[in-house]
Order: structure tokens, then C-alpha cells, then sequence
């Protein structure tokens, strides 16, 4: 039987730090995922080192491409954002960081490109003409945009000024715990009004949801009133790791590197 075309996805996000082989023709992992919490400070040295851990843990990826995912803007392997996480990220080269990590070239592109990646290739995006805004609701709001099929890397749109505020900071998975909100208070006092927003900015065809919730996404989807179909990305919180392996096995940029 033919090896399967294996990559290695890395998922670098505001609470942990997971990574998986995943086949390139399937979309599947290979081998269960290997997770990390992420300190609240984790310095560039230290999640460095838990990159090169999850590489060197998966050996029958050894010889594939490796991504890596930022919950950030990243151009040029360059990070300029890092909203949730340590600031001493603002300026580092990461993909030289993890390259020297991981003993071996990395593809590094926003956490939320990247799931926009796999959701084209293999999930709810697929195939779909037009606009497609992907939104992943976590410890912040990651946002991409996807143009019949092609990805406009670096969006954020989880950081519009809403009401006064930063969207992100009210609209989150993570407001809605620290607030002790019910799904129905989340998104009667603050996730509707911040798609309807979005819609009226971009009106897109289709919105696509990920991020963990989206593995509950029957307690609030349903709740939305807004006018533009929203759908539970199909990847759910595997678009990441997916999206990282694919874009970093791309001829084609798909995204930031």
C-alpha cells in the first residue's frame, strides 16, 4: 500500500499549542493530535521549543512540510500582531524561529488563514462561488476572507471598533465565559450585532464558524438573526493544524508566509 503524502500542522493559539501529521490528499490526521497549554506569556524561546517538541514527536512526518499557525498577522515569516499573546512576538521572525526549532523549513500564516485553507479545500467553503468570510471564535475572533476560492490573507476583522468597543473583547468565546453569559445572552447581547456588522461591511455569500465553540454550534447558530446562511466550519477545531500542513505543502501562496 502507498505511503500517504503526509505534512505536519502546527495550531499556535491563545490557550494551547497542538500538532498533528495530517494526509495531504485527505485532509485526515494520521496519528492523534499532541497538545500544549499556552502560558499566558509564552515568550518566542519557549513556544519554540514546544514547536520543535511536536515536530520531533511525530516521525512519520519527518520528511513532509511543516506549518505553522499565529494567532496574529504574519507576513514574510515576520509576526506584526500578537494580540493574546506575549508582545515580545511583535517583530520576531518566526519562521526562522521555528525553522531552527523543527530542523527544517516552515510555512507560518495567521491561524485563521489557515482554517480558511482547509475549508476551502475539504469543508464548508468548498466549492462555494463568491464571498466567504470564515470567522474562528476563541480566545479572540479570527477572521478570513475567501474570494471564489481565493484567500485575502490578513483580515482582521475580529478588531473592528463595535459600539465603542473592540469586537473581539465582547463577541469572543472567551467574553462570553469571562462575562458568565448563557449562548443566549452571547449572542442576543453581542454576537449578532457583531455579524451584522460583518455582513453589512462585506456582504458575504456564505459565513463559515470555527473555532472550539463551533463544536457546540448547535447551542447558538440557530439563536442568529442576520441575513447571510452560517454555517459550523466542518474541519471544526482541526481546520488549523489542516490548513497550516496544506499551505505549507502549496506550490501555490494560498496566504502570509
Amino acid at each position: 500500500m502507498a505511503q500517504p503524502n503526509i505534512g505536519l500542522g502546527i495550531d499556535i493559539g491563545g490557550s494551547g499549542i497542538k500538532g498533528a501529521p495530517v494526509d495531504l490528499t485527505t485532509g485526515e490526521f494520521t496519528a492523534e493530535r499532541l497538545k500544549f497549554a499556552t502560558t499566558e506569556h509564552s515568550a518566542p524561546e519557549q513556544m519554540a521549543g514546544v514547536v520543535g517538541r511536536i515536530a520531533a514527536h511525530f516521525p512519520e512526518a519527518a520528511d513532509g512540510p511543516v506549518g505553522v499557525t499565529f494567532p496574529g498577522i504574519v507576513q514574510n515569516g515576520v509576526i506584526r500582531t500578537a494580540a493574546n499573546l506575549d508582545e515580545a512576538w511583535v517583530g520576531t521572525d518566526a519562521r526562522a524561529l521555528f525553522a531552527e526549532a523543527a530542523g527544517r523549513p516552515v510555512r507560518v500564516l495567521n491561524d485563521a488563514d489557515a482554517a480558511a485553507v482547509a475549508e476551502v479545500r475539504f469543508g464548508a467553503a468548498k466549492d462555494v462561488p463568491g464571498v466567504v468570510l470564515l470567522t474562528t471564535l476563541g480566545t479572540g475572533i479570527g477572521t478570513a476572507l475567501v474570494t471564489d476560492g481565493h484567500l485575502v490573507p490578513n483580515t482582521e476583522f475580529g478588531h473592528l471598533e463595535i459600539d465603542g468597543h473592540d469586537a473581539e473583547t465582547r463577541a469572543s468565546s472567551a467574553a462570553r465565559k469571562r462575562d458568565g453569559l448563557s449562548y443566549e445572552e452571547w449572542v442576543h447581547q453581542r454576537l449578532q450585532r457583531y455579524y451584522r456588522v460583518v455582513e453589512d461591511l462585506l456582504w458575504p455569500d456564505l459565513i463559515v464558524v470555527g473555532g472550539g465553540v463551533s463544536r457546540k454550534s448547535e447551542k447558538f447558530l440557530p439563536l442568529l438573526d442576520i441575513r447571510t446562511p452560517i454555517v459550523p466550519a466542518a474541519l471544526l477545531n482541526t481546520a488549523g493544524i489542516v490548513g497550516a500542513a496544506l499551505a505549507a505543502a502549496a506550490d501555490d501562496d494560498p496566504g502570509p508566509r
